[in-house]
């Protein structure tokens, strides 16, 4: 009923203007001049007719279904990146390696006589965030001494300061100060390691 509506009112604007420039002289300056008003007023009455189509449409959308309807004009918000979990979340990192990771204490049974000193010569105190790598992470994956690592799922960044057995390849070994239970705790696992 309300398109008809709608429909019969544009159609009687329409003729009505159309009406009124066939009574000027067709040659006049009039003429052209009401022509020109004329589409300006069907343009008008198009932009109208459209709107209330619209308001009509949405007025009745809305009566059924007014939480999707709010939904449908919030503008989107863009989706949040993924960042990883660690104090270095917003660090990007240009290497990255799947290693195997033990763990390991400042015991004589776990080191060598000298539970506290690394292969370097840097010495290692409980607390300290640092790893000893295979020696092929040194010579074949361009891993320094010094260097710092972060390992998925750990927080911050472990420095390179000891190095393992020639035996070893693609491994690394977690320092964890006198913790046995900790290092035992942690066992054998696979992870992501990431550095510059």
């Amino acid at each position: 009923m309300f398109n008809r509506t709608v429909n019969a009112f544009v159609s009687t604007l329409v003729i009505m203007i159309a009406t009124s420039s066939v009574t000027a002289a067709p040659h006049s300056r009039n003429a052209a001049k009401n022509i020109e008003k004329n589409k300006t007023q069907v343009s008008q009455i198009e932009t109208i007719y459209a709107a209330l189509i619209k308001e009509k449409a949405l007025q009745k959308f809305s009566d059924r279904k007014p939480a999707l309807l709010k939904a449908s004009f919030t503008p989107n918000k863009p989706k949040p990146k993924r960042v990883l979990k660690n104090a270095n979340r917003n660090k990007s990192y240009a290497r990255s390696l799947r290693v195997t990771a033990t763990a390991y204490t400042s015991h004589v049974n776990q080191t060598d006589s000298t539970p506290n000193i690394a292969a370097w010569g840097d010495r290692l105190k409980p607390g300290m965030k640092s790893i000893a790598v295979s020696r092929d992470l040194l010579k074949k994956y361009g891993l320094k001494r010094g260097q710092k690592v972060r390992i998925k799922g750990l927080k911050g960044e472990y420095r390179v300061l000891d190095k393992m057995n020639k035996r070893w390849k693609k491994k690394i070994d977690i320092y964890m100060g006198m913790d046995k239970r900790r290092a035992f705790k942690w066992g054998r696992r696979k992870v992501d390691i990431y550095w510059n």
